[in-house]
This record gives structure tokens, C-alpha cells and sequence, in this order.
């Protein structure tokens, strides 16, 4: 056929163009026997994690959280039966509630290697739908933050009470006032140390330059003015989320940098996920997860799975207006800290696993 005069076909009324498509043949590959030789790689670099070499072939063996197992077990331990057929190897599990290695063994390398990397992108995939255990947070806590918060509080129900869906269960508890950096899945006691372990580098690494640090007179506070309110979502009329809004007294952005630099290191260790490509401070002081569920943490936008609940939004126009520049006070902040999720201490705040201290 000439390109140049295609073929016309005349559809519905309308005339189409026929175009030459040119076939090509593929001779037909046979399957390569997965277990070509012992030295073979399948799935994954070799190099990416480490198989030996031992008298009876080869293993592997991965560090998992004891809660993950049984992602590898599945069902009537159908998983692990797949995997095994599949990869011609053994996977040894510990017992349930038992910290330890998944071990496995196989006749190849290959065969082993495959194995690693499918364990691997399932404990990924079940990792990722876990709700969130940490946090890293900035307390805002502080007696005078709470109180003025309180007469925010009386203030909006005195005042806006008959704005659609405004209700004294929308508040934050004061006392667990804070800014949150980031959230983390840390499954088993390995990985909260992980993280406290991290955090001190970090204040090594550039924290301390940061806050001007000297071992004479320490770090230069970051001293934060907590002041005016704005809203998360696009209309104003159905918020969700409203929050006081966080600035360095300064005029500064070392606060900014310093939670950013912290997200993008735990980021990179695998610690956390990416959501933002920088860290939105803000301290959340109403919620429509609150109404939803008294129990609900009450902890940021950021909650897990439970962000996906239907919510019942509520006009917050008129607390924007009366409240636009409400100040809640001045604070000093001292650490950031590792904080558990569904947890209090003696002082009402969330109990913490760890903390890099400034001073």
C-alpha cells in the first residue's frame, strides 16, 4: 500500500485513514531454565545483599520485625509454600512474637537470591500500609502555650458555636500541643533504636551548625512565636484541618532547614516515607478526625490510615476572620523528640522513645 494514498474507511458518517502497520516477527524465545548454573543472579544484583556460600549451597538471611511474618506466611502458610516451590529453597521463620532472622536455603544462588528479593518487595508493600507508630515532633506544650490554646478554644465556641459542624470535640489536647516533622513504622525495638541512633548523628552532622553550637554556651535557642490560624483545604466553608501557624522570632529560616535536613536523613535510611518536599510547620489545634473518634490519636493531619475515614467538615470562615491573627505565645524549643503514637507521659505529653537535645 502506498503511504503516501492510504486506505479510507468510511465509519458513521465519518472517514477514517487506515495506516500501514508493519508486523515484526520475533522468533520465539524459549524459557531459560531458571536455574541455568549456581553462580546466576535472578531478581536482583547479587551484590545487593549478601548470600553465602555454605556446605549444602547457599543462604540468606534478613533482618524482619516479628509483626511482618506473617505477610511471609500467608494464609494456611501459603506464601511461604508458594515462595519455596517457586525459588526451590527453604525459608526458616521464627516462631510469632520471637525477634530473629528469616533464614533461607537453597541448592543455587539464584534461587535464593530470587527469594530475598520477593520477601523483600512484600514485607515493602505490607510495611507501607502499616498505620504509623512514631513521629518525630517539636513539643508546643509548654504551660503558657496551653493556656492561651484554652482561651482560643472558649473564644471560638462562645463566639462561632453555630457555624455548621464547629463542636468542642474538634480541639486539640493541649497538652500534646507540638509540630510534626515526620511519621515512622518502627516494628520492633531494633528499629526505634535505629531511629534514636540516627537522630544523635544528625545532631552531629549538622544540627549543631545549624544552632551555632559551642561546647561553651551550646546552641542558639530557636525561639518560635505561635501566632494566626489558617486552614488546609482549598474552602474555608468545609475545613478539616485548622492550624497555628509557626515562625521563627528571628525572622529566620533555621527551623525550616533543621526539619527538613532531619526528614530528608530518615527518609534516605529507610526509616521514612517522602511526602513532602518540604516540612509544612504547623500545629494543628482542631480536627474533624477528633469528632469522629475521641480516641483517635490526636496527633496532626498526618494519622494513618484513620485519615481515610469519612469526616464531617465544618465552616471555619468566621474563625478565620475573628481569630486571623491570635496569638498563642512564644516558646523556646529545646529538643525534637522521638514520640510514640498512642502513648502519654507524666506530663500529659506523648511518650518518648528518644530525642536530640539542642542544649
Amino acid at each position: 500500500m502506498d503511504v503516501l494514498r492510504p486506505l479510507l474507511i468510511r465509519i458513521g458518517g465519518r472517514v477514517y485513514r487506515k495506516n500501514l502497520v508493519q508486523e515484526q516477527a520475533f522468533p520465539r524465545e524459549e524459557e531459560e531454565d531458571f536455574y541455568a548454573g549456581p553462580g546466576d543472579c535472578a531478581d536482583e544484583p547479587c551484590g545487593a545483599f549478601v548470600v553465602e556460600e555454605t556446605e549444602r549451597g547457599f543462604q540468606c538471611r534478613v533482618e524482619v520485625p516479628s509483626p511482618l511474618y506473617k505477610y511471609i506466611i500467608g494464609k494456611k502458610g501459603e506464601t511461604k509454600k508458594r515462595l519455596e516451590a517457586e525459588t526451590r529453597t527453604s525459608i526458616s521463620i521464627p516462631k510469632p512474637g520471637v525477634e530473629g532472622e528469616i533464614v533461607i536455603t537453597g541448592q543455587h544462588r539464584s534461587g535464593v537470591t530470587s527469594a530475598r528479593t520477593r520477601i523483600d518487595v512484600l514485607l515493602d508493600s505490607f510495611r507501607k500500609k502499616q498505620p504509623f507508630t512514631h513521629f518525630l515532633s517539636f513539643a508546643l506544650n509548654q504551660p503558657a502555650i496551653q493556656q492561651r490554646f484554652l482561651q482560643f478554644k472558649e473564644e471560638v465556641l462562645e463566639k462561632c458555636s453555630k457555624d455548621h459542624g464547629v463542636s468542642s470535640s474538634l480541639f486539640q489536647n493541649p497538652a500534646k500541643l507540638h509540630l510534626t516533622l515526620g511519621t515512622l513504622v518502627l516494628l520492633n525495638e531494633q528499629e526505634i533504636q535505629k531511629a534514636c541512633d540516627l537522630l544523635q548523628r544528625c545532631k552531629e552532622d549538622f544540627v549543631e551548625d545549624f544552632l551555632g553550637f559551642s561546647q561553651i554556651a551550646g546552641g542558639q535557642p530557636l525561639t518560635v512565636e505561635v501566632a494566626g490560624v489558617e486552614y488546609m483545604n482549598d474552602d474555608p466553608a468545609m475545613t478539616d484541618v485548622l492550624y497555628a501557624k509557626v515562625r521563627m522570632k528571628d525572622g529566620s529560616d533555621r527551623l525550616q532547614m533543621v526539619a527538613d535536613q532531619l526528614v530528608e536523613r530518615f527518609v534516605a535510611s529507610g526509616l521514612m516515607l517522602k511526602e513532602w518536599d518540604r516540612v509544612k510547620l504547623h500545629a494543628t489545634v482542631m480536627n474533624t478526625l477528633f469528632r469522629k473518634d475521641p480516641t483517635e490519636e490526636r496527633n496532626s493531619t498526618m494519622t494513618g490510615k484513620s485519615s481515610f475515614k469519612e469526616r464531617e467538615s465544618f465552616n471555619g470562615q468566621n474563625i478565620l476572620k475573628l481569630f486571623e491573627n491570635f496569638h498563642f505565645g512564644e516558646v523556646q524549643l529545646d529538643s525534637v523528640r522521638l514520640s510514640q503514637r498512642f502513648s502519654s507521659d507524666a506530663s500529659g505529653y506523648y511518650a518518648t522513645s528518644g530525642q536530640l537535645c539542642f542544649s
